[in-house]
């Protein structure tokens, strides 16, 4: 278990401490009256999902020799639009791995181990969340 600690700073603005330390501010996104300085709450979701996916990943990767150091991953935030209820709606996530890194025989492998990520398998199932995977 691991409690962060969050601090409601004012202006819309938050201090969120890991308890090793790390410390991070949110702050709500300009349609809402923030002044979008920092990541808004939905975007760390997002970007926990994209950080997730090549997280296990490489986890995988490390138990299979394979080092996937330069991978990179790009998420896009889509909010769902009025009459809906604000919330995430689309998260579409593509990943981008050094071709030279992993072998076309693992490539299956690999993908379904980005698929079943934590964050990934956390979402609610109304949220659109699809991962592309590109080698280059």
């Amino acid at each position: 278990m691991v409690t962060i600690s969050v601090v409601y700073a004012g202006q819309k603005k938050c201090d969120l401490t890991h308890p090793e330390g790390a410390v991070l501010r949110t702050d709500a996104p300009k349609d809402i009256g923030g002044d979008a300085t920092a990541f808004s709450p939905t975007d760390l979701v997002a970007a926990g999902l994209a950080s997730c996916i090549l997280t296990t990943m490489a986890m995988f990767g490390e138990r299979h020799g394979l080092d996937l150091s330069g991978a990179r991953a790009a998420v896009e935030k889509h909010m769902t639009q009025p009459p809906l209820p604000r919330r995430l709606g689309r998260l579409p996530v593509v990943v981008t791995i050094p071709a030279s890194k992993v072998p076309p025989e693992m490539r299956e492998r690999l993908e379904k181990v980005g698929h079943a990520c934590p964050v990934h398998a956390s979402l609610h199932p109304e949220v659109d969340a699809p991962i592309a995977f590109r080698y280059v």
